[in-house]
């Protein structure tokens, strides 16, 4: 067959593009955990000797970070001044945690996942799982850094008082699960916004676990929230008034126990929030950036995670909101509803 040579060379700029940004992320991952871009934040143009001044960093490396960060055109340069910038609408990409348009946390990720690219291929190989455990530390904190200031955004906002009744009960004092809560942000969010209500954090992973204690301590939270190592289906407790899993479900090996167990431990009248990546089940739309990212994901972290845990399902991230719904409808959840929805996210309410 003949071969569109135009078409090659498209598809030949496209890949080049993609390698191109797969090495410009590591220079991204070091200006976040070096902080550069917080130091260039609101600090206007500066010479690469200001900011090895400003950092305590040396000149000749920040210069050449400069240079991939003027090529990937994330800073600005003025030849004439031999100056920086980093312009305000990038820095509320790259050097505000607290700005719900934080995205540094992507590359912290990064570091884990190509670190275990090794144990990938042989899970390829063999269908086993890669677990959530064996990844380096930069995955776990990732994880707490790329979700937190979307859920900072969002969750008190906009997706609790979506979940009909619920942030009524919140306000009075409800008692909360929040399974699979990692470092504790969804947990802590909620507990500083309903300080009558008792939040109680359940993962697997112990250093999680320790670090959402820590966090809690460190916020002022520890009188209303807890942190203990539990499973999806077998944490402690029953009569809660909302269940939470924040992008957590469908990482597990036997979802359907886990809605199962939660459905035993709600109280009467009690809720689910049931948080997804706004992924498709069709495949073709998620022919988009935000797509392509989470259905990447769930190839390196979400299905080998839940094919480590061995269990009867491994749904990967996009799985799609029928396969959710009958999964929870089968725990005995009939009442569902698509609660709210962010370019990430997808929330969902169940009960029974």
């Amino acid at each position: 067959m003949a071969v569109d040579e135009d078409k090659v060379m498209e598809f030949l700029g496209r890949v080049v593009t993609d390698g191109g940004a797969a090495v410009a992320g590591l220079c991204t991952s070091l200006g976040d955990r070096l902080g550069l871009y917080t130091a260039m934040a609101g600090a206007g143009p500066m010479t690469a000797a200001q900011l090895a001044a400003r950092t305590g960093l040396h000149e000749r490396y920040l210069r050449e970070w400069l240079a991939a960060q003027v090529a990937g055109e994330y800073v600005s340069y003025d030849r004439d001044t031999d100056s920086y910038l980093l312009p305000d609408e990038h820095a509320a990409v790259l050097a505000d945690p607290t700005a719900p348009t934080y995205a540094a946390g992507f590359f912290t990720m990064m570091q884990a996942l190509y670190g275990t690219e090794d144990l990938l291929m042989d899970a390829f190989r063999t269908g086993q799982g890669v677990g959530w455990e064996e990844h380096s530390d930069a995955l776990f904190a990732g994880t707490a850094k790329f979700f937190r200031p979307g859920y900072a955004g969002s969750l008190v906002a906009d997706w609790i008082p979506a979940m009909n009744g619920t942030e009524r009960r919140l306000m009075a004092g409800a008692e909360v699960a929040d399974v699979g809560c990692g470092y504790g942000w969804s947990t802590m969010l909620m507990a500083k916004a309903y300080p009558a209500s008792r939040f109680h954090g359940f993962d697997f992973h112990q250093p999680s676990i320790d670090r959402a204690r820590e966090l809690a301590t460190e916020q002022g939270l520890a009188d209303r929230v807890s942190f203990e190592v539990a499973g999806a289906q077998d944490f402690p407790g029953d009569g809660y008034d909302l269940i939470t899993f924040f992008d957590c479900l469908h990482d597990m090996g036997d979802p359907g126990a886990a809605l199962h167990h939660a459905e035993r431990a709600l109280a009467t009248d009690g809720a689910c929030m049931i948080v997804e990546p706004n992924a498709s089940a069709e495949v073709e739309e998620n022919i988009n950036p935000v797509g392509r990212a989470l259905v990447s994901a769930s190839v390196a972290i979400c299905l080998p995670s839940a094919l480590a845990q061995h269990g009867p399902q491994a749904m990967g991230n996009h799985a799609g909101e029928e396969a959710m719904r009958h999964l929870a409808d089968d725990a005995g959840l009939h009442h569902w509803k698509l609660a709210a929805e962010s370019p990430v996210n997808r929330v969902y309410a169940a009960a029974r």
